[in-house]
């Protein structure tokens, strides 16, 4: 029996990155031996065991057979005979393809460290086009790389771009699609997922309202010739500055979808179809209906601002209204999230609002519906002084 360290770990260590979580591969022994020894066994495909004290993985090294559709459908074999190099051979990329012996040493059969070293994302095999799921998979690569210099190899991106021709992203469960677009959405430059797949065609497979956005022209522009004057790619322009002002997930989708349209309608289905968490969705949905108003703020009425806060609740949720006019600070790409002055000036607004006590209101003999009645009014009252201050 022989331990391995293995793929993400193993290029991260390489790349000088942290190591979060390790995966193991178990060459020469068999699941009645691995029980033997303590691990405890809960894969069901194939067999993968959790070690008896650090609970970490340690699969047998397996070979795979294409035996049915989607990203699926295969037949594992695993047995003693199957080698090192057979089970790395059936990996997506090289550099997911190293392993470290138990002495340090790193084992590349298929020279990943050359691919590496000169930040190429490369597929290992013809095999790669037998699962859907890895186009998106090298997607969010790039964008998790994509500061580190890392591109696709040309004939990768030639792979995925005939898998998406061929119809192969429509065996894609819209859930699994999500979990992977929620991985992005963490990297550094999570537009860049959508760049890729929007280059080989996947985006309309996988997110179609998104991918409509890139055949509207921004205004002012009288073409639409070229993907930077669309209104596609200034949704991501927009999600790379939420992802440089926030490591919220939330604020980066909503970031992303704020261009969909004012009706929500896309935002709705998108969400629907996908099983996107309600947080995600709802505080999309909050910045669709009102950021025209939240960019506008210093035009608005006392009554207009009372209704704002109203309308996104944020009397009980100022944690969520602060989120909403970080998203929409998204869209001023060429200032600091800090110079967007509705920030400043909407929080003023509101706090000066909270003041307003409703203890004195009641103790006047107000009752029922008369209480909110006065004390919108008093908040109306409030603000007009503070805009004429």
């Amino acid at each position: 029996m022989q331990i391995y360290l293995v793929g993400g770990a193993v290029r991260d260590k390489l790349l000088s990155l942290p190591v979060k979580d390790k995966d193991f591969v178990v060459v020469g022994a068999t699941p009645a031996e691995m029980l033997a020894q303590g691990y405890q066994q809960v894969g069901k495909d194939f067999p993968v065991f959790l070690h008896p004290s650090s609970k970490q993985e340690y699969a047998l090294a397996r070979t795979e057979r294409k035996s049915g559709s989607g990203y699926t459908g295969f037949t594992c074999y695993a047995a003693p005979d199957v080698t090192l190099e057979q089970d790395l051979v059936r990996r997506d990329l090289t550099i997911n393809a190293m392993v470290e012996d138990m002495n340090g040493q790193v084992i590349d059969p298929l020279n990943a460290r050359a691919d590496l070293d000169n930040r190429l994302l490369r597929h290992i095999s013809e095999s790669f086009s037998e699962d859907p799921l890895r186009v998106l998979r090298v997607a969010r690569f790039a964008a998790r790389f994509h500061q580190l210099g890392f591109t696709i190899a040309k004939e990768t991106l030639t792979l995925m771009q005939a898998m998406t021709q061929a119809g192969d992203l429509a065996e894609l469960t819209p859930e699994r699609v999500w979990q992977e677009v929620e991985k992005t959405l963490s990297a550094d430059n999570p537009d860049v997922f959508f760049q890729v797949l929007r280059e080989i065609g996947a985006l309309a497979v996988i997110l179609p309202e998104l991918d409509a956005l890139f055949n509207l022209a921004v205004e002012n522009n009288d073409t639409n010739e070229d993907d930077s004057t669309s209104i596609g790619q200034q949704a991501l322009t927009q999600l790379k500055q939420s992802a440089s002002l926030s490591t919220d997930l939330a604020v980066r989708f909503a970031a992303l979808m704020q261009q969909l349209d004012n009706n929500q309608i896309s935002i709705k289905a998108l969400a629907k179809r996908c099983k996107v968490p309600n947080e995600h969705r709802d505080l999309a949905l909050q910045v669709s209906a009102q950021q025209e108003n939240i960019h506008n703020a210093r035009s608005l009425t006392p009554v207009d601002i009372i209704r704002l806060f109203d309308k996104t609740d944020a009397w009980r949720k100022p944690e969520r209204f602060q989120q909403i006019l970080l998203t929409c600070s998204s869209s001023q790409v060429s200032k600091l999230v800090d110079e967007y002055k509705p920030t400043q000036y909407l929080m003023k607004m509101l706090n000066a609002a909270c003041d307003v006590a409703v203890q004195p209101i009641i103790a006047a003999g107000f009752r029922g519906a008369e209480i909110k009645q006065q004390l919108t009014a008093q908040r109306i009252s409030t603000l007009t002084a503070l805009q004429s201050s």
